[in-house]
């Protein structure tokens, strides 16, 4: 139960990437540093994790967004 996420940065920054459960709680901070532009995959070992729901949120500068992410085991 590896998942890898892959993301693109604009521009010169810090960039944050964090998993959270389907209640909002925060589980897990994969990426949380400053990033040159380019291209990027980060991978999430959920082995500890039960199947279901979560949510990813990466944030650059002003950019900010969040998608949903199915763990099946």
């Amino acid at each position: 139960p590896v998942t890898n996420i892959g993301f693109r940065v604009a521009d010169f920054g810090l960039v944050k990437l964090t998993v959270y459960d389907v209640l909002g709680k925060e589980i897990a901070i994969i990426v949380n540093e400053e990033m040159q532009p380019g291209s990027y995959i980060a991978t999430w070992d959920a082995s500890n994790y039960p199947s279901g729901v979560y949510f990813y949120k990466i944030k650059s500068g002003d950019f900010v967004e969040s998608k949903k992410m199915v763990l099946v085991k």
